[in-house]
This record gives structure tokens, sequence and C-alpha cells, in this order.
């Protein structure tokens, strides 16, 4: 049978009710093709309807590559699973995605599991076990005495349970069949046989493809190009030929979101020691710097996304790499490369110059092997008990992506971002910090919409180490609370700290240390 076809021939027998898996992060992997041709057969035909769609990761940027945006059509999805979701409003239209929309209004069943439980998942599915068993998430939203990972009122089914095994508590994932995978490599033969040589993730996509086969699925892969077979070494061939189904050719598909091609994030180069476009000066520069102090050489430091992936860059920024200097440091995300310089924004997830690289389901072993004893993590709200949410809130409901696995399993945590948002003006000149305009939402409150993580429980229980890092205060996590041990210079501490949080600190540091004036200058 011949492999090679158009994207409409390769999802044209999808069926109804069928369960769609797909590999993607962000804009990097993105089978886009696939999505785009999916729906508009929906959109001709009116089928197939009521699909389930499992996503390990956010997949597209919502705009220019739209990924599980496509697809977010009353009538054609049905059930998504995914361990985030686009949320990022579009620049253009002013629009979150339409995926949001969908779970906003109460369209679509919606769960939202942890990234490494979405990876691990995988493998149970791919040898048939009965589930996927771990402790990571315990406590949180992910729990089903909490919400169970649902995002909808209409979603009813319980995908995750609690299990006791030898007197321990336990969340239990029990596996279901995958009908179909989409998947995105850089090159294929006609046998099937999928590389990667330009990518700089490969995220789950082996993983995501044995356990589809494993359920009597369809493995589409969507290629970059077509290379005749035997013509790459044989360590190059990530995924074999016969797991691979139908296979598309997308010549113009984009590496990620406003790159069509970079070499440096695909290793075998020098760092060139060129300093980026410096950060705006601000509170988002006066945290990463803060945050900086933590960081040490030697030691692998992991960063999440948002306001905590800034930190590497004004590392950079501030001449830290120099002679040599970014071999000191072992940066990596939860996405698998490691070395070189962690991006922030749209294209995080992959490092430029990075120096190894290993795939989605190896990396959650390896965090949550406790191999990345400093992680830096943005925050969106702190509560009176000490709980983290960065997972829903307000309009916004992005899920945890990685962020409880690597909090979880790290030995020290540092939670960046501002002390409030929407609409904060700060400036930060001459050694002090400003407080223009406040914003108008506080994140340290009474209660968290969600609970990310339960902070202040693993604190007492296993003896993490936390800080949390804001552009005019920092306080660390005590058993008991918030220690508040830095301010600002500039900042009055009753009107612009105290009187700002729902709760007060358990203690004030004395004396009250200032902040180096040093983190603010431009």
């Amino acid at each position: 049978m011949r492999k090679i076809c158009n994207a409409a021939q390769a999802v044209g027998d999808i069926r109804p009710g069928q369960s769609i898996a797909s590999v993607g992060v962000i804009g990097w992997l993105t089978p886009d093709a696939l999505f785009q041709a999916l729906a508009h057969r929906f959109r001709e035909t009116g089928t197939p309807r009521d699909l389930t769609f499992y996503f390990p990761v956010s997949v597209g940027d919502g705009m220019h590559i739209r990924g599980m945006d496509h697809v977010a059509i009353e009538g054609l999805m049905k059930r998504i699973v995914s361990g985030n979701f686009i949320n990022a409003v579009n620049p253009a239209t002013g629009q979150r995605p339409e995926v949001m929309r969908l779970i906003k209004e109460n369209l679509i069943e919606a769960y939202c599991w942890p990234i490494g439980a979405t990876m691990h998942w995988l493998r149970e599915v791919a040898r048939r076990s009965p589930g996927y068993l771990t402790e990571i998430g315990l406590g949180s939203y992910i729990d089903p005495r909490q919400q169970g990972g649902k995002y909808t009122a209409r979603t009813q089914d319980d995908l995750v349970k609690v299990k006791e095994l030898d007197g321990k508590e336990y969340l239990f994932y029990p596996t279901w069949p995958l009908d179909v995978a989409f998947i995105r490599a850089t090159s294929a033969d006609e046998h099937g046989n999928l590389s990667f040589e330009d990518e700089p993730l490969v995220s789950c996509a082996l993983a995501m493809a044995l356990a589809v086969k494993a359920s009597g699925g369809t493995v589409i892969a969507q290629v970059r190009k077509l290379v005749p077979r035997n013509a790459r070494p044989v360590h190059a061939v990530r995924i074999p030929g016969e797991l691979v189904d139908r296979i598309v050719v997308e010549p113009n598909a984009m590496m990620t979101t406003d790159v069509r091609h970079d070499d440096t994030y695909l290793g075998g180069q020098l760092f060139s020691g060129q300093r980026p476009n410096r950060l705006a000066p601000g509170p988002d520069k006066v945290i990463a710097r803060r945050a900086a102090q933590y960081i040490r050489k030697g030691e692998v430091s992991i960063f999440g996304f948002g306001a905590s992936s800034d930190v590497p860059a004004v590392m950079l920024e501030d001449g830290a790499f120099e002679d040599g200097g970014l071999h000191d440091y072992s940066f990596t995300t939860e996405h698998g490369p490691f070395g070189g310089v962690v991006m922030s924004g749209w294209q995080f997830s992959a490092n430029k110059y990075p120096e190894a690289l290993i795939d989605g389901p190896s990396q959650f072993d390896f965090i949550n092997g406790g191999n990345c004893p400093m992680a830096v993590l943005a925050f969106a709200q702190i509560d009176s008990s000490g709980n983290i949410n960065v997972s829903r809130f307000g309009a916004a409901n992005p899920g945890p992506g990685g962020f409880i696995d690597i909090a979880y399993n790290a030995r020290e945590l540092i939670f960046t971002g501002t002390f409030t948002t929407a609409g904060l003006a700060a400036e930060a000149s001459a050694g002090t910090l400003s407080v223009e305009r406040e914003g108008k939402v506080r994140k340290f409150v009474e209660q968290v919409d969600e609970i990310t993580y339960p902070l202040r429980r693993n604190v007492m229980e296993r003896g993490q180490k936390a800080w949390i890092v804001t552009e005019r205060a920092v306080f660390s996590v005590a058993p008991d609370g918030l220690v508040l041990e830095e301010v600002a210079p500039g900042i009055d501490v009753q009107t612009q700290v105290l009187d700002l949080m729902a709760f007060p600190p358990v203690r004030v540091t004395t004396p009250l240390r200032l902040m180096d004036a040093q983190l603010f200058r431009p």
C-alpha cells in the first residue's frame, strides 16, 4: 500500500465518535495541515462528528499555526483532554482562541491533565495496561475529590480516580483506546521511517504512535520532505515505518511561531555570545533579575512557561554567559532540551544552542526522578493556605502544563510574577521602583480559583524550600505561611505590599532587607 497521500485523503476515513491524538508543543511540531483538512471535511460534509481529541500539550498558537483551534468546532469536537490549552489573545483580532470559547460556554467536554500524566499515560496505552498510577497531583485540582481535571459543567465522566496501594494514596488514570494519531516530523521515506533533523523537539511522537497502533488505530505523519529509503543513518530514524500508515508532505510548514527555520535551535553550534534584544525595563525585568540570583552553576535548573522563562534571557543580557560561561549552567524545560538558552514567549519549549535532547515521556522520567533540583515557575495566585494557582483564573483557562510535575519534584522552587496584574504600571530607575498605577487584580488572595499546587502542604510534609519573587517584594514560604524578606527601594511596605494582600505574612524579617538596587537598572 502506498503511504504517501494528501491531507484530505489522510483524514478521509476518520469516523464519527473516534478519538484523535496529536503531538505538538505550541507552534513546534504542529501538524497543522492535518487539522486544516479535518476541519474542512467537517464544514463541507458535516462529518465526522463527536470526536474526542487528546493533546498531551497545547497544539498550535491559535493564530497563524492554529493547531487545535482548527477543530474547535461545535459538533466536530465533543471532548478534549489536554495538558494545557491555547489561551493567549490574538493581537490581530483581540480574541482568545475558539477552544477557549467552547470551554467558557460549556459547549464541549473539557479535561485538563498535568503534562507529565498525559505523556506517561501514552506509555500505558501502548503496553495495554489498565492505567497510569502516580502520587503527583494529590491535593490539586486534578484530584477527583476536588475537580478531577474537569473544566466544563457538561464533563461528567471520571477520567481520574483515587486508588490506595499498601496504605498509600495515588491518582489513577484508566487507559482507553486512541484511534488516530497526528504526528509531525521533518523527513519520511516511502516506507514511513521518520526523522526529526529540523525539529528542536520530538515530544511524545513515538509514544503516541505506539499507543495508537496498540489500539488498532491509524498513524498519520506530516513531514516537510521525502527522502530515499536507507538515505539516513539508522540512529537518525526516531519512528520506524512499521508504526506509520500515511504520510502527508507539507514543505512550507513553519518551524514554529514566527520562525521558518533557525539552525541555532538544532545544536551542533557554539554559543556566539551575541546578546539578544534587551528586555524592556520594568517589573518583569526586575523579577527576572532577582530570580536569577537563586540560579547556581553546575546544577540543573528547569524553567516553566511565562515570566519564569525570562530568567535565562536576562542572564544572557547581563553578561552571565560571556567567555564560555553558558557551559557553567544546565538549563532545561519540560519538553526535553538540555543546555543552551531557554527561550521565552512563543518560542518557549525549545532551547537555543542545546547540547542534548530527549523525548517528552523520558523528560518527565527525568523530572519525576528528582533530577531538576531548582525550578523557576510563574504564579497567578497564591492564597492564605499556601496554594498556588496558574491553571485557571479570571477569563484564562490555560491549564497546568508541566507545572505540577516540576513543582512536586524540585527541592527548591522560585515562583515569579508581578505583585498585582491587569493594568500595573511601574518604573524601575535609579535603583528604585515607582508604582505609577496599581493593577486591578490582586494575586495574594484569600482562596485561589483553582489549586494547581498545594505549596505549603509540600513545604510542611516534604521539606521543600520555596520563594515568591515579585517586582516589589520577596517572600520565603515557611511551614506556617509566607515570610516577607525583602522589599524594593521606593516601596511603602504597608500601603504597597501588606494592604494589597488578602492575608498577612506570618512574619516580617527584622530588619527588613532592601532588594539590591542593581536590579532596578534599565
